[in-house]
């Protein structure tokens, strides 16, 4: 059997390894400061359901509904704020007026289920034309067993 002593003064075969474990921790210690900074994705505003089924929220002016409705026939669609009929000329000026004196900009859209996604499109842009700061859309509740 052969064996090495300490005496010689030619190269060693053996790897050291130190270097390697200092860049390994110094990158670990990147991806570590990298990783919380990262963008997690978009705010959302999502209506939530009622805790009691059975008891009804107080009607709230402070929850602003555009509500467009699809003619029978075709053509160009109703609007309604708050259950209150309004032509497509006066949606600006009217949320406009409504948003102006508030601190809370927040406006839900909701749409019939057949119509064109482009009416809900012009009027989310006539809500940002009247400074509104939160734009969310109102969808039909999926039943069970559908």
């Amino acid at each position: 059997m052969a064996m090495t002593t300490g005496g010689g003064g030619g190269y060693s075969s053996d790897i050291n390894v130190t270097p390697m474990i200092d860049v390994l921790l110094v990158l670990l210690i990147i991806f570590m400061v990298i990783v919380p900074v990262t963008p997690k994705g978009l705010e959302a505003l999502v209506p939530q359901p009622p805790k009691d089924p059975t008891k009804q929220p107080p009607n709230n002016d402070r929850t602003i509904v555009v509500q467009i409705l699809q003619r029978p026939g075709g053509g160009a669609p109703a609007y309604k704020i708050n259950d209150q009929d309004v032509a497509k000329g006066d949606l600006l000026p009217k949320l406009t007026e409504i948003y102006q004196n508030r601190a809370e900009r927040i406006m839900f859209v909701k749409g019939d289920d057949d119509l064109n996604f482009a009416y809900v499109a012009e009027v989310i842009d006539i809500g940002r034309a009247a400074n509104v700061d939160h734009i969310g859309i109102m969808t039909p509740k999926i039943q069970a067993g559908q």
